[in-house]
């Protein structure tokens, strides 16, 4: 497959280092370290079907991602550093509604027994507590699945 070659990575020593680091880092996410490790080999010179290849991704993560570094490299390390000209951009869409303390609140909700707000089931589902949730006037209105997510993605307990 032929194409025009890419443009080419060029990388100070501070960012191969940080680059190397991350890739060597155990507390490294794999996402993460995938990213730096693209970074690294398309800065040898390869193009981004050679760099998919050797790394078993696609050419269009290649691509993205080598176009997402360059862009980066404008900035500089001290306001944006190597880890973070790897992480995924903020997605479009409306901000929660739902506020820390409401978030706290449902936490201790989710913590609670069923049987203690008189339902008669053994564990919450999200439609259940959805209705609990807004039975107490913790949040006007939520929908069952968006509490159940909220429940299943343990959300709750990161915040």
């Amino acid at each position: 497959m032929k194409g025009p070659k890419p443009p080419a990575v060029d990388l100070s020593e501070a960012e191969r280092q940080g680059l190397e680091t991350l890739v060597k880092a155990h507390s490294t996410s794999q996402q993460i370290a995938l990213r730096a490790r693209i970074i690294l080999t398309a800065s040898q010179g390869l193009n981004n079907e050679q760099v998919g290849r050797e790394l078993h991704v696609g050419v269009d993560m290649v691509r993205h991602w080598r176009q997402r570094w360059l862009a980066g490299q404008a900035i500089p390390l001290t306001e944006l550093n190597v880890e973070e000209r790897l992480q995924d951009l903020p997605r479009a869409g409306k901000p929660s509604a739902i506020t820390a303390d409401q978030l706290c609140q449902i936490t201790a909700l989710a913590c609670e027994k069923p049987e203690q707000s008189e339902r008669p089931i053994s564990q919450w589902s999200g439609r259940e507590i959805a209705d609990e949730i807004m039975q107490r006037g913790i949040v006007a209105q939520i929908s069952p699945r968006h509490a159940a997510r909220l429940l299943k993605r343990g959300t709750l307990s990161r915040t």
